[in-house]
């Protein structure tokens, strides 16, 4: 665990620093290095097991960014992609507590198979500012015409459980799925989240 002089080497605001202190902690050391490196413009992977409190390492950045930034018109900053739209709601949920809790102005929505009508046009033409959802959501956001607009602000892309999707339909449609976000939003950053695997690299 790092010192509250290593948290100074990346640019926390205090509202997070107290948040922290408030509940007798410190941020983790890997929670930090990816905010060092998204801060730096850089992608990156995160392989740990459950309970390193990968999930905030993740969302970190983003929450980072949204709370000291203005919005004039709502655009999406975040896309959160995970295998189980059951995982979606619960990490929505864990990052709700926190957001609240530091009075965070941040929209967070999922977007899953079971996500109304009404909700997904209204997500579309009002983007959430962090918006979870599935591979096969995503396919779907990307075939409209207005997926150019949709995703042309985008600042994070956050994948979620990666080995379960690796070597499989799910996460080729994934890769495909990335590659046009590549196109459309290029200077967009990776947070790869998974558990321990064998092969790192080809992850």
């Amino acid at each position: 665990m790092k010192s509250n002089a290593a948290i100074n080497d990346v640019s926390l605001t205090a509202v997070f620093t107290d948040w922290f202190a408030a509940r007798g902690w410190q941020p983790r050391p890997h929670q930090l290095e990816l905010l060092r490196l998204a801060q730096a413009g850089k992608s990156s992977l995160l392989i740990a097991p459950t309970g390193a409190g990968k999930t905030l390492a993740g969302f970190l950045p983003s929450l980072s960014e949204l709370a000291s930034s203005s919005r004039e018109a709502p655009r999406l900053h975040t896309l959160y992609i995970s295998p189980l739209k059951a995982l979606a709601v619960d990490v929505q949920r864990n990052l709700l507590t926190p957001v609240a809790a530091m009075d965070l102005d941040i929209s967070i929505e999922t977007r899953t198979g079971d996500t109304p009508q009404n909700r997904r046009q209204r997500q579309r033409a009002s983007p959430p500012d962090i918006l979870l959802t599935t591979p096969e959501q995503l396919a779907l956001l990307l075939s409209y015409p207005d997926a150019a607009r949709f995703f042309g602000d985008l600042q994070m892309i956050v994948l979620d459980e990666l080995h379960a999707l690796a070597n499989s339909k799910r996460g080729d449609l994934l890769s495909l799925g990335l590659a046009r976000l590549a196109r459309l939003a290029p200077e967009a950053r990776r947070i790869g989240l998974s558990a321990t695997v064998a092969d790192p690299d080809e992850l």
